[in-house]
């Protein structure tokens, strides 16, 4: 048997290998699930703004009593890169019109665009609104939000309308 020294204190060379092997397991366990959650809280950004964005196309609607077709955000290409959500082009763009801007930097390119009765038979029942006969002016419109937030290439697409909120229409592989 070991015999220690008087008055020495301190831990064995095993005791400190059995500690960093626990470490050592449990970063193994921890870790992976940290980067799934990560990623699934970077993803939320794409429904969160949409849905942001449909309430201001809801509201712009019930002021002006039409929507609006908003142009892709320049400089907001999809990827893994948070970038600047550039709406500014112009004197006056679609999107100042609109009233609607995210916080801070985005990971994803969003849009909207205004159906005319004709080309929208989802919602009406193919009819126009009560009392409408200009085709020109919209009853509808799809919002859409791009973006690879996994940096796997593939691009996760949300998009919404007039009665629907934001639902992933294309899969990505890490959710």
């Amino acid at each position: 048997m070991m015999r220690r020294m008087n008055g020495a204190k301190g831990f064995t060379l095993i005791e400190l290998m059995i500690v960093v092997a626990i470490i050592g397991i449990l970063a193994a366990i921890a870790i992976p699930n940290f980067v799934a959650m990560q990623l699934r809280s970077k993803r939320s950004e794409l429904p969160t703004n949409l849905d942001g964005l449909r309430t201001a196309e809801l509201a712009y609607q019930h002021e002006w009593d039409f929507f609006t077709t908003t142009a892709p955000t320049p400089g907001s290409v999809p990827g893994k890169t948070v970038v600047t959500f550039g709406h500014s082009y112009g004197d006056k763009s679609d999107w100042d019109l609109l009233g609607w801007m995210p916080d801070g930097m985005v990971r994803a390119q969003y849009k909207t665009t205004a159906l005319n009765p004709e080309f929208f038979t989802g919602l009406d029942e193919g009819e126009p609104v009560s009392g409408q006969q200009d085709d020109s002016i919209s009853t509808n419109f799809v919002g859409e939000a791009v973006g690879d937030i996994d940096g796997d290439g593939t691009n996760a697409k949300y998009s919404c309308s007039r009665v629907s909120k934001p639902v992933q229409t294309t899969p990505n592989s890490v959710y």
